[in-house]
């Protein structure tokens, strides 16, 4: 290979690469290297490059033994971390061998993998209480409680509580993992949004009556029409009804109204606008963009005495974003929140 050859084939390749001499000098970089190191190091020594010691083994390693070794290069720019796989390959050129350093992105396989991470401890968190109370509860019932019937009544309403508990879990994971593999896929039924709302306000009658909440659909009366699946909107609608039900506060009012845009300015395209409003005690506006995130609550305790799993709106945003909508979140500490969903009607 012909060294001054080399600038033109590494300006075409969008990875970022640097070519390392024996003399352990920069002999060449492309622009995508510059932009990771902010800087055009071509002449000076590699360690004034690379700082981190993984890679400067790597590259030392390369040059003495003339074998690819393989490392991690992690870069900052602004408040994103950026993780690179750098392969260091031993080449031969005219004066002899160099070491060829390409960095790969792959950011979005370590954050893949820590997201999985977490999922599967939150999983283990959430099953494991109920099922250690479970447990606990039926060897006391083998044993000091096998002949108290008081004990026994109390600790099968329990069980039963934290059965029921699961059971939901279970439920929401794999309505999670229905809707996310479909999430690519784009309803094509045409559908009455006002008729899946009314749906899951006669659902939840019950829920509000006995939480003496009063439930006010405000809004057009004729057929409101878009492209939609309407099971899972009507489980967009339960959840979010159901969650201004639970955490508005007793004798509160809970307002579903309902509107046509035309057109939407995000959207850019006719519309529908559902929004949901409690008169609860507001959320905190820091907690505000992490609501739709698998697991996280406001308050945890009280979520769980409340029978939620921390995956109702992880579903909902999923939902919506399969429906092309947005999910937008308001709220004030002392009045209340509004979740709006837009739908595009085509």
């Amino acid at each position: 290979m012909i060294l001054d050859d080399l600038p033109q084939i590494f300006s075409g390749v969008p990875m970022p690469l640097v070519l390392i001499g024996q003399n352990e000098h920069v002999l060449m970089m492309n622009l995508a290297a510059e932009d990771i190191f902010s800087a055009r190091m071509v002449g000076q020594p590699y360690f004034a490059l690379i700082r981190q010691p993984e890679v400067l083994e790597a590259v030392e390693k390369a040059l003495r033994t003339q074998e690819k070794q393989i490392t991690r290069y992690f870069a900052t720019a602004g408040s994103r971390e950026t993780t690179y796989r750098v392969t260091a390959a031993p080449v031969k050129i005219t004066s002899g061998f160099a070491a060829l350093l390409s960095f790969e992105d792959v950011s979005h396989v370590e954050e893949a993998s820590l997201m999985r991470r977490d999922f599967v401890a939150n999983v283990s968190h959430e099953l494991r209480t109920p099922l250690t109370a479970l447990i606990g509860f039926i060897e006391t019932l083998r044993g000091p409680a096998r002949n108290d019937a008081a004990a026994r009544e109390r600790f099968l309403g329990i069980m039963e509580k934290e059965s029921r508990r699961m059971t939901r879990l279970v439920k929401d994971l794999l309505s999670l993992s229905r809707v996310e593999s479909e999430e690519r896929m784009r309803p094509a039924e045409r559908i009455d949004l006002l008729a899946c709302i009314a749906s899951s306000v006669q659902a939840l009658r019950v829920v509000a009556e006995s939480n003496e909440v009063t439930l006010q659909v405000k809004g057009p009366t004729a057929p409101l029409f878009v492209q939609g699946d309407s099971d899972q909107l009507q489980q967009v609608f339960t959840n979010l009804i159901e969650n201004a039900i639970k955490y508005g506060g007793r004798g509160k009012t809970v307002t579903i109204t309902t509107q046509h845009n035309n057109p939407d300015p995000v959207l850019r395209a006719p519309s529908a606008r559902v929004v949901v409003c409690d008169q609860g005690p507001g959320i905190d506006s820091i907690h505000i963009p992490r609501l739709t995130e698998r697991f996280y609550r406001v308050d945890g305790h009280r979520s769980r005495e409340m029978g939620g799993t921390g995956l109702g709106l992880a579903i909902v945003k999923h939902i919506v974003s399969r429906h092309r909508g947005r999910l937008k979140i308001s709220s004030k500490i002392g009045e209340g929140t509004e979740f709006t969903v837009i739908l595009p009607e085509k």
